[in-house]
């Protein structure tokens, strides 16, 4: 397939275009779809998963590290703001990784 087809419009459109698409759903209907559905998914690759490793320890170091000084320094003393600065930026990276992405629809 040239294109990617991440939504229902988009398959409706390329099979009303595309008369071997609709003989290749007509003739088997669940692998044809199957491919589709696969070929839309993010890619499972390494650097992808080190990527989401790294953050995931990022926030959880911001987490503990919090913690820690919560609990070892004055009742009094702030948590610093770098810390929790940190911390929000990697909540924020991991949702835009794993949030699936937006699609225009046509």
């Amino acid at each position: 397939m040239s294109t990617t087809i991440r939504t229902l419009p988009q398959l409706a459109t390329r099979v009303a275009n595309d008369p071997r698409l609709a003989q290749q759903i007509q003739a088997d209907p669940a692998r044809e779809i199957a491919e589709i559905a696969a070929a839309a998914q993010i890619p499972d690759t390494r650097v992808y998963r080190m990527v989401v490793g790294a953050l995931g320890a990022v926030l959880l170091l911001c987490v503990v590290g919090a913690i820690a000084l919560a609990y070892q320094g004055p009742p009094d003393k702030p948590i610093p703001d770098m810390l929790i600065s940190v911390a929000s930026a990697a909540v924020g990276a991991l949702a835009g990784l794993l949030a699936p992405s937006p699609t225009a629809q046509e």
